[in-house]
């Protein structure tokens, strides 16, 4: 079968693999559409993951597809069933797993290759996040549930309160994808802030109060204490994964706020914090990483309601040939998400 590898920074590679068979416990499902990420771009762009991925691996973690084959043991599904696999599964056995904080357990199962023809769902997976796909619901929309069920997991470590003012920096599909959730669903007021003026249109569509092109600032944190009554802002989400904005960040926060650094930066960057502000303003910052098992389901249903217009944030179609240009298309800022049809 034909699938994509990483082999390093900005290497990669569309190869013949050998098509997977499942074991016990695993299933294999034909991938109709694999979306493309901003953290897949993260990792082409800097060549590994501290993580998710060893190189050289299979690449890609957000698909939707159809069974096509069923290991020994394995109950409750058929050949032909639509499903959205989630990229891991936890262990539910270790010490932060018997605590419910699922994603900081050791042992999860990790699973990446959507942007191929077939792909494996390990057992562990199968068990604990392989889901049906409503009917109705389009291929494009459920491979997204992934990356939502990430955002669900960071606004509810947010301690977002109805009217609250929210500073949201980073207008990639995550920061458009927490703008949709805090305004439909949290009654917040949200102030977005990015570099792509059609970027931040859609981001008004998605329910942004205000939205600023960061690059016609020469204060970002100056602005938020304009806008907000000279106080700073009630919660802050950073989804950038650049230090200077995770310190923009803390910048931008009244006193008493909470900071949501959600933004995954490159591997052993560091920051400075302000220790006063820190300390005399009460501040809750926040590291918040990837999803758990309820956020799954969760940003499923979510995506199945419709209440949301999540495919404003699907730029286009593509064939899986066209891979590497859709990553060059991507670092230039020129798609947000974009449908690869293997």
């Amino acid at each position: 079968m034909l699938a994509a590898l990483l082999y390093g920074q900005e290497d990669l590679r569309l190869e013949q693999v050998t098509e997977p068979t499942p074991t016990i416990g695993e299933v294999v499902i034909r991938v109709k559409t694999a979306t493309t990420c901003g953290t897949d771009l993260k990792v082409w762009r800097r060549g590994g993951h501290a993580k998710m991925l060893k190189l050289p691996t299979l690449f890609g973690h957000e698909a939707a597809g159809e069974i096509v084959a069923l290991g020994e043991g394995v109950t409750g599904w058929q050949i032909g069933d639509r499903v959205v696999a989630n990229n891991s599964a936890p262990c539910m056995e270790c010490f932060f797993c018997q605590r419910e904080e699922y994603s900081l357990c050791p042992n999860i199962t990790w699973n990446n290759g959507t942007f191929a023809e077939y792909l494996k769902i390990p057992a562990l997976i199968v068990q604990h996040n392989l889901l049906p796909i409503p009917d109705g619901l389009p291929d494009e929309l459920a491979a997204m549930t992934e990356p939502l069920a990430c955002v669900l997991h960071g606004v509810a470590r947010s301690n977002v309160k109805p009217g609250d003012r929210v500073v949201l920096l980073g207008d990639g599909a995550i920061g458009l994808m927490f703008v949709a959730k805090l305004a439909h669903d949290c009654d917040a007021e949200v102030f977005l802030f990015g570099g792509s003026d059609s970027r931040l249109k859609i981001g008004e569509k998605l329910g942004a109060a205000k939205t600023f092109n960061y690059r016609q600032l020469p204060d970002i944190s100056k602005l938020v204490c304009e806008i907000t009554d000279g106080m700073g802002a009630d919660v802050v989400i950073e989804a950038t994964g650049i230090p200077s904005a995770w310190e923009t960040a803390i910048a931008c926060a009244r006193p008493g706020a909470t900071v949501n650094l959600f933004g995954g930066c490159p591997r052993d960057t560091t920051i400075t914090v302000n220790t006063e502000q820190l300390h005399y303003s009460e501040l809750t910052l926040k590291g918040v990483f990837h999803n758990t098992p309820k956020y799954v389901r969760d940003a499923l249903s979510l995506i199945a309601s419709r209440k949301i217009p999540f495919e404003l944030l699907i730029s286009e179609e593509r064939s899986l040939k066209d891979l590497e240009q859709v990553f060059c298309d991507m670092k230039a800022r020129k798609v947000i998400k974009v449908a690869m049809k293997p």
